[in-house]
């Protein structure tokens, strides 16, 4: 029995190769695992703020960073991210950005669930609600992305304009937390993790490209160094969101502002989008709008803010 032809012109439209499909796989289990981290990672960080902590929300200390070490949970966690690492780059080898960052929004789901599940609080039809928009919007933007996204050479001077701009998003989210440190809330911590994420995304499928085609040179050296910044930054806002909000919202946050950013740079400076549609562009708006609405909901709604 052979393909239907009506399932043979979808998957002729598809501009994945089926090579790069294995990105998305590779993506959902990152997800896994980066919700299962951050779970443990929550738990550890709850302790040490607990014992060692001031009671002042202006970030965590050397000697709680110190402390954390000491906590198995907060080990486990940080092995089960460094998995997700690991996936995440897999995915960003072989598929477009535009298709395989977004996926990370299942871990949303699940950290959501088993939230709920440790605090005992159930998820009430406004935070559904909220988990429904954040997956339907980031849903439809993969599936117009594996339709119209397609990868192309990335040259000098877009590198440099993503350094560029990361220098100054740097700067000034340093500035910030320098000046409102000990007023900064969780979505503060949360967006600006979420935003240097984005940057790390997008420069983790820079150097590796560059790697994999033998072009190594002084550029992909300052790409690197850049990365690892960002992403130390990143995860010290994230560990200091973890000791002022819930662990499923922190998630929510990078699981919708990180691929906004990714893809944003994807589509402006990489031109991943430079084929599709003027339909298919306002679709991925309105989508990545539906999801932040119902990221900023669950904000709102979420387990330990009802109870």
């Amino acid at each position: 029995m052979g393909v239907p032809p009506a399932i043979d012109d979808i998957a002729a439209q598809i501009s994945l190769t089926p090579y790069q499909a294995l990105g998305i796989p590779l993506a959902l289990f990152g997800a896994v695992f980066l919700a299962l981290g951050a779970q443990f990672q929550h738990r550890g960080v709850a302790k040490v703020e607990a014992s060692h902590g001031s009671g002042a929300k202006a970030g965590l200390s050397i000697r709680e960073l110190r402390a954390l070490l000491g906590r198995p949970s907060w080990v486990v966690g940080t092995v089960m991210l460094g998995l997700a690492i690991v996936l995440q780059l897999a995915s960003l080898r072989i598929a477009p950005l535009l298709v395989v960052q977004p996926l990370g929004a299942i871990a949303l789901v699940i950290t959501s669930i088993v939230n709920a599940r440790a605090t005992k609080t159930p998820l009430d039809g406004l935070a559904i609600r909220a988990i429904a928009l954040c997956i339907g919007g980031v849903g439809v933007f993969v599936a117009i992305a594996a339709f119209t996204a397609t990868e192309r050479p990335i040259r000098e001077p877009q590198l440099l304009i993503i350094l560029s701009v990361l220098a100054v998003v740097t700067v000034v989210l340093g500035t910030v937390f320098l000046m409102k440190r000990r007023s900064a809330n969780a979505i503060f911590y949360i967006l600006a993790a979420g935003v240097l994420y984005g940057f790390v995304a997008t420069l983790a499928k820079v150097v590796l490209n560059r790697i994999f085609t033998g072009n190594f040179e002084w550029l992909t050296m300052l790409c690197i160094v850049a990365l690892l910044a960002a992403a130390a930054l990143g995860a010290y806002f994230v560990q200091t969101a973890y000791s002022v909000g819930s662990p499923d919202l922190v998630i929510a946050g990078l699981t919708v502002v990180d691929p906004i950013v990714a893809v944003s740079i994807g589509i402006v400076v990489l031109g991943e989008a430079a084929q599709a549609p003027l339909l298919a562009m306002i679709a991925f708006l309105v989508a990545g709008a539906v999801a932040v609405i119902g990221v900023f909901q669950l904000a709102k709604h979420h387990p330990q803010t009802v109870r």
